[in-house]
């Protein structure tokens, strides 16, 4: 199919072969009335080219044969418009245009804004389909052929947002990986794989997104805000020793809200004297900061002592968590709270909490290590779009996760003897004494020391000096 700078190529099915007819490009289109085609010129679910005069069972059949031809010949399409019926309001019509047909609307109050203006989409194509009902078949009553833009292949057509959607098979395949904390990326790689090609899936990335977005308002809107209260009661019912704390504002909406289980608590008392506070790990896509409590185990784990959901980060916000949090932890204060640099303006806000407070060495440090540390803990769990019913019941698969792998390596600490690197009988006490990970960086220090020897040097005051030297 072909169509030149003053003429475009109008299909007619006046005979059997749909021969072609060309008329001036300034006119663009055929009556129905004087195209009718032959008896038995139908379509039904096969690909058929369309033309002016051809006939449809209905209105889904001609979107399906106007999509395979469009995607054949590299544009895509959408409904322009409808027209129904005056008396019963029924569709008695529809155009379907090219994708790009039409220009932008320009909004004068945008055109200094800061941000960038996205690409120009839009260029007038006249490429149209229009569809009447008749009696009870839908016919082509115009075809337009005329495009001013680049075509593309039809490998690269369905890419193009008209040809893309997501299969209800799909979405069953979706929403199950993603209830297992399955990546976007990585739910792509695995469709890819089903359908042999990323060309051949459907839906991109961002359709996926869409998918799992949909549904998702704005912020703890109802539904979200009871689903949590009712995790928090039911792990208050089976988990010994579960803490929560919910505020409450005065219209009765949820404000921030705080847990941890037994176990956090359990592991405090254990790992508690040096506790990083990282409000820089996460904020969903509610924008409320996921803020956790973390320590080291011996294990040289991260493991949690705790962590809230706030509705902003404000001092009293903050002040609230720390007085709760440090109430949960039994009222022990640790010795050194680390927290990231850009929460200085909080040092006040500690001190207002409790009296234990006074005496904790603050460091405001930058926490990039331990958010790093903080992302290996959940980041096949949750992520930024993450909504509360989901993080809920991913915060506890990559909790319990982390407690399966801690009691793998009591296990091989208790299982297995490290191999020592020298003959000192201390590395072979620590050896039956740390566990695997201390022991190494234990035994990496005592065998580089001896690389140095002392000598003596003088006498200084009653003071023997030494030099601390390499070997060789």
């Amino acid at each position: 199919m072909s169509t030149s700078r003053d003429h475009v190529e109008i299909l007619d099915s006046s005979n059997s072969s749909a021969d072609k007819v060309e008329i001036n490009q300034k006119d663009g289109e055929v009556d129905v009335d004087k195209n009718i085609p032959e008896e038995g010129h139908t379509m039904s679910s096969s690909y058929v080219e369309p033309y002016v005069g051809l006939e449809f069972d209905d209105v889904e059949d001609a979107l399906s044969c106007y999509k395979a031809f469009s995607r054949r010949a590299g544009i895509s399409i959408r409904t322009n418009h409808t027209v129904l019926s005056s008396m019963e309001k029924s569709l008695i019509g529809v155009e379907y245009v090219c994708s790009i047909e039409g220009f932008r609307w320009y909004n004068l109050k945008l055109i200094e804004r800061a941000r960038p203006k996205a690409p120009e989409t839009k260029c007038e194509c006249k490429v149209m389909m229009t569809i009447k009902k008749n009696g009870s078949k839908w016919v082509v009553s115009k075809f337009v052929l005329q495009h001013n833009h680049e075509l593309l292949t039809p490998r690269s057509t369905s890419l193009l947002c008209g040809h893309r959607w997501v299969t209800p098979t799909q979405k069953n395949l979706i929403h199950t990986l993603n209830e297992s904390a399955i990546p976007t990326r990585k739910i792509m790689s695995i469709l890819s794989k089903e359908h042999d090609g990323n060309y051949n899936i459907g839906c991109i990335p961002k359709d996926i997104h869409n998918y799992l977005g949909n549904g998702r308002k704005q912020l703890l809107e109802e539904g979200d805000a009871q689903k949590l209260y009712e995790y928090f009661l039911g792990s208050k019912r089976n988990n010994l020793g579960f803490v929560y704390l919910i505020q409450v504002d005065v219209d009765g909406s949820m404000g921030n809200c705080f847990w941890a289980d037994g176990k956090s608590q359990a592991a405090y008392q254990y790992f508690g004297d040096v506790v990083t506070f990282d409000a820089t790990y996460l904020t969903n896509r509610y924008k409320m900061p996921f803020v956790p409590f973390t320590g080291i185990n011996y294990h040289h784990q991260s493991v949690m002592f705790g962590c809230a959901l706030l509705i902003n980060e404000t001092a009293e916000s903050y002040t609230w968590l720390l007085k709760t949090w440090l109430e949960a932890m039994l009222g022990r204060a640790p010795s050194t709270i680390i927290t990231d640099d850009d929460k200085q303006w909080l040092r006040p806000s500690w001190r207002k909490v409790d009296a234990h407070l006074l005496e904790i060495y603050v460091l405001c440090l930058n926490v990039h290590n331990s958010s790093e540390s903080m992302n290996m803990f959940f980041k096949d769990y949750v992520h930024s779009s993450t909504i509360i019913n989901e993080f809920i019941h991913q915060y506890e698969k990559a909790l319990n996760a982390r407690y399966l792998s801690e009691k793998l390596k009591d296990v091989m600490t208790k299982t297995s003897r490290p191999i020592v690197k020298t003959c000192l009988s201390i590395e072979e006490a620590v050896a039956n004494l740390y566990t695997r990970k201390s022991f190494l960086i234990f035994q990496e220090e005592l065998f580089t020391s001896q690389q140095f020897n002392s000598y003596k040097t003088r006498k200084e005051d009653g003071r023997e000096i030494y030099l601390v030297a390499i070997l060789g």
